[in-house]
């Protein structure tokens, strides 16, 4: 093998240094999280949050850019479409899109699993089971009996057809039993409404949805749907524990992700600076108020989790014959 020449090593080690100055160059601009829902929701409120300590630890503004419509999947496409430069990010809701995967297949307009590099998971939030005050029960057994004293009678909220808050209520009757219609509405504000008007029993929301309708006392939390109780909402048990076993925990997983075609070392770079805002203190209070449990792993960990995820919903999706039509 003939020897390198000196010339060679510096011609080699200036394309390093000036793929390097690129990558960086690329980074230096400004960046945008997309959030393809509406503004104020929980997934809103951890995007800007993000956002805000991402700037400041990069050195440059991280905008949050709304873009909701079609289930998240506006936004999503809007990303997946993208340059893969690590400058445009995705705040994903991974179960509503590894749910869509199973219900809209190619319809989505990108692949869950094929369009993104899953840069980091951020966050696990559980879902609840609450019903109105009114309702005048205090714990899931006193739920389940009323119901069954009354077949038919009680109706639950959901965000529309195959929804989590949908395939929610299907596992829970599945599971023990009761006669509880679903009633789709345009949101979960709606619902929570018709819920605290009386018009409905009982409603699967998110941890933070619950724990700010609380202070109205027209609410009551009975049950925690995912693996482990939640420190905000002291005393309340898990659905587990309180004798109920669904096929799936009702968790939902939220992450980062940036556009397929992403040089590596962006995604690590990026993956490295999410779990450092992450690990702050001021993070951690906020994000544990609202009942989110923070994630700080790998970016193999978030590729292997949301293909772990759209397994998991494919197969509770199929067992509940859920579909967009009802």
């Amino acid at each position: 093998m003939p020897a390198i020449s000196r010339r060679q090593l510096l011609i080699g080690a200036a394309a390093s240094l000036a793929a390097h100055a690129g990558l960086v160059r690329a980074q230096s601009r400004d960046m945008s999280i997309i959030v393809a829902y509406p503004p104020g929701g929980s997934l809103d409120a951890m995007a800007r949050m993000i956002a805000q300590h991402l700037g400041e630890r990069r050195g440059h503004a991280v905008v949050v850019d709304n873009k909701p419509g079609f289930s998240g999947n506006i936004g999503a496409q809007y990303v997946a479409k993208a340059a893969p430069n690590g400058n445009t990010l995705l705040m994903t809701a991974l179960t509503s899109y590894a749910i869509n995967a199973r219900l809209m297949g190619s319809t989505m307009g990108y692949d869950v699993l094929k369009s993104f590099e899953h840069v980091a998971i951020v966050g696990y939030l559980p879902n609840v089971l609450i019903v109105p005050t009114s309702l005048q029960v205090n714990d899931v057994a006193s739920f389940v009996q009323a119901a069954k004293a009354r077949p038919g009678a009680f109706s639950y909220a959901t965000t529309g057809n195959g929804s989590l808050e949908h395939i929610a209520g299907e596992m829970f009757k599945r599971a023990t039993g009761i006669e509880i219609e679903p009633v789709p509405y345009k949101g979960s504000t709606p619902g929570m409404a018709d819920l605290i008007g009386d018009r409905i029993q009982a409603m699967f929301v998110n941890t933070s949805t619950a724990i700010s309708n609380l202070q109205t006392g027209r609410i009551k939390v009975i049950g925690i749907a995912g693996p482990d109780r939640v420190a905000a909402l002291p005393g309340v048990p898990t659905l587990r524990e309180s004798g109920v076993q669904m096929s799936n925990d009702v968790v939902s997983i939220f992450g980062i992700a940036a556009p397929a075609g992403t040089p590596r070392a962006a995604v690590e770079q990026l993956n490295a600076d999410l779990n450092a805002v992450l690990g702050r203190a001021d993070v951690q209070e906020r994000f544990g108020g609202l009942g989110i449990e923070i994630v700080t792993e790998s970016a193999a960990y978030a590729k292997q989790r949301i293909e772990s995820e759209v397994a998991v919903w494919d197969r509770v999706i199929q067992e509940t014959g859920i579909s967009l039509h009802g």
